[in-house]
């Protein structure tokens, strides 16, 4: 998403005096989003899990699909949804989603290899060409 932002197609708000660009999206989770890109990492044993469940949410829309280890079980996500969410094509290898609500989720040729999806809705889920390989 942030590759098509900035590669002429799209109009880019850019403050010309200071040079700062403007992304309408939440600024919360961004850094999370930044190390990421630079680094392969996002640092997130320190967020709870509802700010974890954020940051999915940011990189879902900013189609960054690699969500390797990504732990979304936790008690506070008892109620969490990912209802409609779109991880296609996303690389969600020994996630855990447990007790996380994917009904609806677009699932189509992601990599769910070892991923721990007990008590996981996935009714209706898209799994067409989803790897679901188990441990």
């Amino acid at each position: 998403m942030l590759a098509s932002m900035f590669s002429g197609r799209h109009t880019v708000y850019k403050d010309l005096e200071k040079g700062y660009l403007f992304v309408d999206r939440d600024g919360m989770h961004f850094q999370h989003i930044l190390n990421w890109l630079t680094d392969g990492v996002a640092p997130i044993s320190n967020l709870s899990d509802l700010e974890c469940l954020e940051l999915l949410r940011e990189a879902e829309y900013y189609q960054l699909l690699d969500f390797s280890g990504f732990d979304l079980s936790g008690p506070s996500l008892n109620s969490a949804n990912l209802i409609n969410a779109n991880l296609q094509d996303a690389c969600l290898i020994k996630c855990s989603f447990n007790r996380v609500d994917l009904q609806l989720a677009h699932l189509q040729a992601a990599d769910l290899t070892g991923a721990y999806l007990e008590g996981a809705n996935l009714e209706v889920a898209h799994l067409e060409g989803a790897n679901l390989k188990v441990y």
